[in-house]
């Protein structure tokens, strides 16, 4: 079969001929449709972010597509049928996964890093994690549901435990960013959305945002957040960057007894007065994929159209062109692209 794969930072990746593999007992083979180009794997082909696995790896972990073959003791899927694998998923014996916190599993598997992921033809996984793809959604679209889509509903509902009223901060509009909008929207919170790229703002309002603040045209970020708020900042804010700078804004931007939820991945730290955390009793939380009984959920909100997932694929590739995907990515030009092997 054909795959990209990872040699490490600063290079291409290499689109060659490897072994398809083939799926041991509890395993499903599944031949991809898609799976999105994500800022994370940015981090390991431009950034040195290390990688679970040291390569070479096959990158991608964000994908959908159909069940070509089955490992022995398959029972719960068949040749044919339509899923979506997970970004992580956790081996559902340990502490986090007893408790119901499966996507920080203490022997996490993020596919894409800790194993070989999908930008590939075709790539091996668990029966038991994979999720059911219902017949009214877009198979190969589909395949930003396994992050972009999830992991904001993880940030929204389970983190920052959004409700209805609520008026929420998003600081990045990317795919991970805009999804966080549009999650919360329905779920019923009043939206501001960040970013310094217009286009970015006008999508984010096409998908619930009440208000938009280019951040390059203010000269304080968090006085425009309170005037939009009542002068008192939001009960909630996302930071879907990474950067320290951000992630400052974020704090910045909630009001006293308000919540911080990081969901960019930074490994620098961020500045943070300690007595304001504490005198103003606010809450600043990770957030980290999402769990795999949340699936169906989200994949219901999708059916029924409470939220958008074709309108955010902004453009496909072949394998063969997966590095013009990344160089679009680069640029910050679209919201998510799809390879489609």
């Amino acid at each position: 079969m054909k795959a990209a794969v990872f040699y490490g930072s600063h290079q291409p990746l290499k689109v060659e001929e490897v072994p398809t593999p083939t799926p041991k007992a509890g395993e499903i083979l599944v031949k991809i449709a898609g799976c999105g180009v994500c800022h994370t794997d940015l981090g390991y082909t431009d950034h040195d972010v290390p990688t679970g696995k040291k390569p070479p790896l096959i990158l991608g972990h964000e994908a959908s597509g159909t069940v070509a073959a089955l490992g022995d003791g398959v029972k719960n899927f068949k040749e044919g049928d339509r899923v979506i694998l997970p970004a992580v998923y956790g081996c559902g014996q340990c502490k986090m996964c007893r408790m119901g916190r499966e996507n920080i599993c203490e022997n996490m598997i993020f596919i894409g890093s800790n194993a070989d992921g999908a930008y590939a033809e075709y790539t091996v996984y668990p029966s038991t994690a994979a999720v059911a793809l219902p017949a009214e959604l877009p198979l190969i679209e589909s395949s930003i549901i396994a992050d972009a889509t999830t992991t904001p509903f993880h940030a929204v509902v389970n983190r920052g435990q959004v409700k209805p009223g609520d008026a929420v901060v998003v600081i990045g509009c990317g795919g991970i960013g805009l999804n966080c909008v549009q999650i919360a929207a329905a779920v019923g919170a009043k939206v501001i959305a960040i970013d310094i790229a217009d286009h970015k703002l006008e999508f984010a309002k096409q998908l619930g945002a009440s208000a938009t603040i280019n951040s390059k045209n203010v000269e304080r970020l968090d006085k425009e957040i309170r005037k939009l708020t009542g002068g008192g900042g939001a009960d909630i804010s996302f930071e879907c960057i990474g950067n320290p700078l951000t992630q400052e804004q974020a704090f910045n931007a909630v009001r006293t007894g308000g919540r911080v939820v990081l969901v960019g991945y930074s490994e620098k730290p961020m500045n943070l007065v300690s007595g304001r955390v504490m005198f103003r009793e606010i809450e600043i939380v990770g957030s980290l994929g999402c769990r795999v009984v949340d699936y169906p959920r989200v994949l219901e909100m999708a059916r029924l159209g409470k939220i958008k997932v074709s309108e955010l694929v902004t453009a496909k590739f072949p394998l063969d062109k997966i590095n013009d995907a990344f160089d679009v990515l680069r640029k910050g030009e679209g919201i998510r692209s799809v390879i489609t092997p």
